[in-house]
């Protein structure tokens, strides 16, 4: 027979794995584009992961991760937090006083630059093929 502690162990380090998760994909969102500089099939997936970032800071769409992190959590008996995962990790951690808007321009500007560079790039490589 499994003891209540272990189910509740077992959801709450299965919290913990979605935190990871959530926490790299935001670092792929920001960094991603030096990963697949030189790799199409990545530079697509950063591409639509950027798209992603941007609907999801501009929309008040909940994110599947926060929604599974918040579903183990109450499995966990923990209390789960209320908002974006943004919000709730990044303010309380790294910007203390920042507001939710502030953060939200933040994300959008940086998914927004990171595309603007992915034009850029396929510009030089149009002109590029087109002057050959």
């Amino acid at each position: 027979m499994v003891a209540l502690g272990q189910v509740s162990g077992f959801f709450s380090a299965m919290a913990s794995c979605v935190l990871v998760v959530h926490a790299l994909f935001i670092l792929w969102v920001v960094f991603g584009a030096v990963i697949a500089r030189h790799r199409p099939v990545l530079r697509w997936i950063h591409i639509a992961s950027l798209v992603w970032g941007i609907l999801f800071e501009l929309f008040p769409w909940p994110c599947p991760l926060t929604l599974l992190e918040n579903w183990l959590e109450v499995q966990a008996g923990i209390t789960p937090y209320q908002g974006s995962f943004l919000v709730h990790y990044l303010d309380k951690l790294v910007y203390p006083e920042i507001s939710v808007t502030a953060l939200t321009i933040a994300g959008v500007t940086i998914c927004v630059a990171n595309l603007l560079i992915y034009g850029r790039t396929l510009g030089h490589y149009l002109r590029s093929q087109h002057s050959q």
